[in-house]
């Protein structure tokens, strides 16, 4: 695998923070899937979900 500098890698934005953040190896095979930049916020945003009324 060629390597690629960091400014060539996809980048999304975070769905809790609204930050981009960049791919990484570990999200390789479900990249599309990936909507949170850290287990924080997604821990955050299902939270957030459970104590809606």
């Amino acid at each position: 695998m060629k390597m690629r500098k960091k400014s060539d890698l996809p980048s999304k934005l975070c769905v809790t923070c609204g930050l981009p953040f960049s791919w990484r190896k570990k999200w390789e095979k479900d990249w599309e899937s990936v909507k949170y930049c850290s287990e924080r916020c997604s821990r955050s945003r299902l939270s957030g979900l459970a104590k809606s009324p």
